[in-house]
């Protein structure tokens, strides 16, 4: 068969997931656009402000828009918060105190959030570790939460602060889906009710019909250069969950007296609602995206998490290599099929926050968006690499055509 009768014969195959997949997106649209309209979004609401930012009615209305999507009490959402790493440990460093335990219950978190919490090889750098917070973190097993273990680790310590990383980071497994946050969440609340239950949620937005704080998690973090950006916003993260523990993070985003009264941002917020509005869309043609290239390279023998056969419960797919060669030859064919810098070759390199070499196919509009067609990959075995996004299905095919050239 040539290229396109492979491609057309992958879309076969997964014709039976595309069906849940749009399904999801039009159930998610929906539910945004209700946001819209009980917020009565307007004109007026994409304006800036300068100074202070008192009164910023954009700011605000956006908080509230994603307040209602995700079915939350408040959110914090800001072009000025950097990244989700910064998010998520402004977060923490919002709800612990003193000699209170944070336990992560998914396994190692995020590379980047290592010397927030330990301060790795370094002291007096501001970690958790340095305000003498306490740091527990529960293997999984065999891919999944070692719910035992977790059990009785919670039911002993009584953790201030319960961790859940959705997505996969740099591991091999797959991501955690709604039913499985809602159980596990659940059975523990009844052993350890003041528990605050926190949850990674990059790369997973509308992925799934609900989001994790309409069923049982106290706060959620994500990247609006992720799926809640819909591939429009050009920075920024946001924070949404329980009124008070929103407000306990706000005064760290700025201080104790301010909290998020202050803030103003002189370029508008037009993006950033008119992103969240395409998000739904833009979340299923990445994920969609993501199938395709995983049937495809099944198709030529390398392994892929999850399978084609499997729901996917975030925006990334895991690919298997062979050796350190074969996994910068693919990365660097993601970079030959960006619309942006196709000429360039990434090569591994010392990124900041990560412990070991990384290599990363980004030719995207803005800068280090991963809901963009990209591709990175800590340089060390099993060689993987975590490929994510496309902000069109159309553009993922080209890529497909590509590989099926190269392998």
């Amino acid at each position: 068969m040539n290229n396109y009768e492979i491609i057309k014969q992958c879309e076969r195959n997964l014709r039976q997931q595309f069906e849940i997949l749009d399904d999801i997106a039009f159930y998610n649209q929906k539910k945004v656009l209700e946001a819209f309209r009980k917020n009565n979004v307007e004109t007026r609401h994409f304006s800036g402000t300068t100074g202070y930012g008192y009164s910023d009615l954009g700011r605000e209305t956006l908080s509230k828009v994603f307040s209602d999507t995700f079915g939350s009490e408040k959110s914090l959402v800001s072009p000025l918060i950097t990244c989700a790493t910064q998010a998520l440990s402004m977060s923490l460093f919002g709800l612990l105190r003193p000699n209170d335990t944070l336990m992560s219950i998914t396994g190692s978190v995020y590379d980047t959030m290592y010397e927030n919490i330990l301060g790795q090889d370094n002291e007096n750098v501001g970690s958790l570790k340095d305000f003498n917070i306490d740091y527990k973190e529960i293997a999984l097993k065999d891919g999944v939460i070692d719910f035992e273990n977790v059990y009785k680790a919670v039911k002993e310590i009584k953790p201030k602060v319960i961790y859940l990383q959705r997505s996969r980071g740099y591991s091999s497994r797959a991501a955690f889906s709604i039913e499985t946050l809602e159980n596990i969440i659940a059975k523990l609340r009844e052993i350890s009710p003041d528990s605050i239950f926190m949850v990674d949620n990059c790369y997973c937005e509308f992925t799934e019909k609900k989001e994790p704080t309409e069923v049982g998690a106290d706060i959620i973090v994500g990247s609006l250069i992720k799926n809640a950006g819909g591939g429009l916003a050009a920075t920024g993260a946001y924070i949404s969950g329980k009124q008070k523990y929103v407000e306990l993070i706000e005064k760290r985003f700025t201080c104790p007296s301010l909290g998020s009264e202050t803030g103003s941002y002189e370029m508008g917020y037009r993006m950033y609602f008119q992103g969240i509005f395409i998000a739904p869309h833009t979340t299923m043609q990445a994920l969609k995206g993501a199938y395709l290239v995983g049937e495809i390279l099944k198709h030529k023998g390398f392994t892929v998490i999850p399978d084609s056969s499997e729901r996917s419960y975030d925006i990334v797919k895991s690919v298997m290599f062979n050796s350190e060669a074969e996994l910068i030859k693919f990365v660097q064919l993601v970079q030959k099929n960006s619309p942006i810098d196709s000429n360039a070759v990434p090569m591994p390199w010392d990124m900041p926050g990560y412990t070991d070499q990384v290599i990363m196919a980004a030719g995207t509009f803005v800068s280090g968006a991963t809901l963009e067609l990209s591709c990175d990959a800590p340089i060390r075995p099993p060689y993987t690499a975590y490929f994510q996004g496309g902000l069109t299905y159309e553009h993922i095919k080209c890529l497909c055509d590509d590989i099926l050239n190269n392998y």
